[in-house]
């Protein structure tokens, strides 16, 4: 795959500002060839852009980058690809062309750059060679199939393929296995083993601590734009990495609560979609947070865009408070107080490009209008203001752009939108995914708000603590269908995962 490489990589005194936010201060950062560097943080601690400006992505910073001893300059993605660097970012989608197929996003940088003076393209030689890199990671994904039709788990292998298929030295992987199921992530840790033993150094940014003593020698904790400790993984303890991304002692996870369960909110009956979900039934009730447990691929996305109507196609008997709902559309769903976090933010549940108030305030904007439908700035920016301080969002004000957060900063966007809104039912999918440990903690606290008001959730997550330690009750999913229904403190992780691997039917 690639010839051993010697040496490694040392980040001097880096540091980078971008408008009214000073990103990274002197920060040093070292990694050895054939070996897994743990990068992590809480968000916005600076792990991301640091890794960009190794990846070229950013050219005003400041400060020195040596490879192998030697002065690299690095001010564009192409400086870094020549020298053998190589980065699988966190947001698959705007990383990949959905429009072309899975062969010609594995070879894109093959076909772009080293053409060889040829005027066109020989396709079979492309797909054929993007099918052997396919082949040497385990992975069956057709190469002629459009990216645009594949899972995010797919989207992601097929980030890591098109990387792996150049002379690469270093791979950064940030928050890889983030949309992955556990048999994927073997897969890659696989793949992740057998490029330490050929040189390759890896740079493993992720929030699962304990998958980083699986696949970790080195560990690098950041804090605030500025590097806080490095040192061997074997080391420290879970609790010492969580104390120095926080700077103090990780409290208890999950906010004590007190349900007090009313009436049934929402029923479904009968809900299928003619593909991914078979004759579903659930109920929520006021006051109750309800797990959605499920592997990836389980249907639990399916389900809850087909709760908010992001299904049309969907069949099925739904009633909120009694009254029978049409949801053949959001807009209906958003209008009949139903509301959505989606496990895909940037490109379902934020506008991106748009300042942080714009995004709070997009779900309610007839609270800000005047006669004759003018927005009324103040308006907006008071509530926008006003939620920022109470979600604890990191911004230098609301005018800031959304994609300039963190992963965590961005879902507290994306949740607060809804939380503007005042809907009567929430549904999470897979709302920690990318989020530390301490943004998890502010996510958990909201849902048990939201609980204490008498709203009705739904959390969707594969990530079995959270379901057991933040719910009441529990629907099991397989296969698009819910195959076990338990009481969240009668159940444990091993009896979840039982269900939710297909075991334990009758």
């Amino acid at each position: 795959m690639n010839e051993p490489a010697r040496g490694g990589l040392e980040m001097r005194s880096i540091s980078i500002a971008f408008p009214g936010v000073q990103a990274l201060s002197n920060v040093d950062f070292a990694a050895a060839s054939g070996r897994t560097h743990a990068l992590i943080g809480a968000n916005g601690a600076g792990k991301s852009t640091l890794m960009k400006v190794l990846a070229g992505a950013y050219d005003h910073y400041v400060g020195e980058i040596h490879v192998d001893g030697t002065t690299a300059s690095i001010r564009s993605p192409r400086d870094a690809k020549a020298i053998g660097i190589q980065i699988v970012y966190q947001e698959v989608d705007t990383a990949l062309i959905a429009y072309l197929s899975v062969g010609e996003n594995i070879m894109l940088d093959q076909t772009v750059h080293g053409m060889g003076g040829r005027q066109f393209i020989r396709w079979r030689e492309l797909h054929e060679a993007a099918g052997a890199v396919l082949k040497r990671m385990g992975i069956s994904i057709p190469t002629r199939k459009l990216v645009s039709e594949l899972t995010l788990a797919e989207k992601q292998m097929v980030l890591i393929a098109r990387a792996v298929a150049v002379d690469c030295r270093f791979l950064i992987l940030d928050e890889p296995t983030a949309p992955l199921s556990s048999s994927e992530t073997a897969r890659l840790f696989t793949l992740v083993r057998q490029l330490k033993s050929e040189g390759v150094g890896i740079i493993f940014i992720s929030h699962r601590l304990p998958e980083l003593y699986e696949i970790c020698e080195d560990i690098t904790v950041m804090r605030d734009g500025k590097g806080v400790i490095t040192g061997q993984l074997s080391d420290m303890d879970q609790a010492t990495i969580v104390q120095y991304m926080l700077g103090q002692r990780m409290e208890q996870q999950f906010p004590d609560r007190t349900p007090v369960v009313g009436e049934t909110a929402l029923a479904v009956t009968g809900l299928s979609d003619g593909g991914m979900l078979h004759d579903i039934q659930l109920h929520l009730k006021k006051g109750e947070v309800v797990g959605l447990a499920g592997l990836v691929g389980a249907g639990k996305t399916e389900l809850c865009r087909a709760l908010f109507g992001a299904s049309p196609g969907a069949v099925s008997e739904v009633t909120l408070h009694g009254r029978k709902l049409r949801l053949r559309s959001p807009n209906q769903a958003v209008k009949q107080g139903i509301a959505l976090i989606p496990e895909e933010r940037r490109r379902e549940g934020i506008f991106v490009h748009e300042p942080v108030g714009t995004n709070l305030t997009a779900a309610v904007l007839s609270r800000f209008t005047r006669a004759m439908a003018w927005l009324s700035p103040a308006k907006e920016k008071r509530a926008a203001t006003e939620m920022i301080e109470r979600l604890g969002i990191k911004t230098p004000s609301e005018r800031t752009l959304v994609r300039n957060l963190s992963g965590g900063n961005q879902q507290k966007v994306a949740i607060g939108k809804w939380l503007l809104a005042d809907s009567e039912v929430y549904i999470f999918d897979e709302p920690t995914k990318g989020v530390d440990v301490g943004a998890k903690k502010d996510i958990f606290e909201l849902i048990a708000g939201l609980a204490a008001r008498g709203k009705s959730v739904l959390y969707a997550s594969s990530e079995l603590n959270e379901i057991i330690g933040i719910t009441d009750r529990i629907y099991v999913m397989y296969d698009g269908r819910i195959v076990r229904e338990l009481d969240s403190d009668d159940t444990d992780e091993e009896e979840l995962m039982i269900y939710c691997t297909g075991g334990g039917q009758a």
